[in-house]
């Protein structure tokens, strides 16, 4: 099989699918970290045991993520990898503040979703394949 990522007249192409989840990840992560950074008086009301300066790393974890949106619309797999690390250290985040292991761990189904996604073929070409 030919290697689409060194023919040079080669367009990579995604299914429309992956476009319009990698689009639903930007604007959903955009809108969390602005609850996150603006609105966090409403969220410690409601938890009163979360930390303002977690609220911040949250809110920043979720820029993070629109950045990592971007790259993987700009074909760089770094995104991934990048998502992969917010969900992690959000792994520990929830942990510390008392969620449970298993609610903890369903932030970690999103990479999944997004892996499986990228998996969506165009032309007989992932969207995982196309990435540099």
């Amino acid at each position: 099989m030919e290697n689409f990522n060194d023919n040079s007249n080669y367009e990579k192409q995604r299914h429309g699918c992956v476009t319009a989840w990698l689009v639903f990840i930007i604007i959903a992560n955009s809108l969390m970290a602005l609850l996150y950074l603006l609105g966090g008086g409403m969220i410690t009301e409601n938890l009163p045991g979360v930390a303002t300066s977690i609220l911040v790393i949250l809110g920043l974890l979720g820029v993070g993520n629109v950045i990592f949106a971007v790259l993987l619309l700009q074909w760089k797999k770094i995104g991934f990898w990048g998502f992969l690390g917010t969900s992690i250290v959000v792994l520990f985040i929830n942990i510390s503040i008392g969620l449970g292991i298993g609610q903890s761990l369903f932030g970690l189904v999103g990479v999944a979703i997004l892996y499986g996604i990228l998996q969506i073929k165009q032309n007989d070409v992932t969207a995982w394949e196309n990435l540099e």
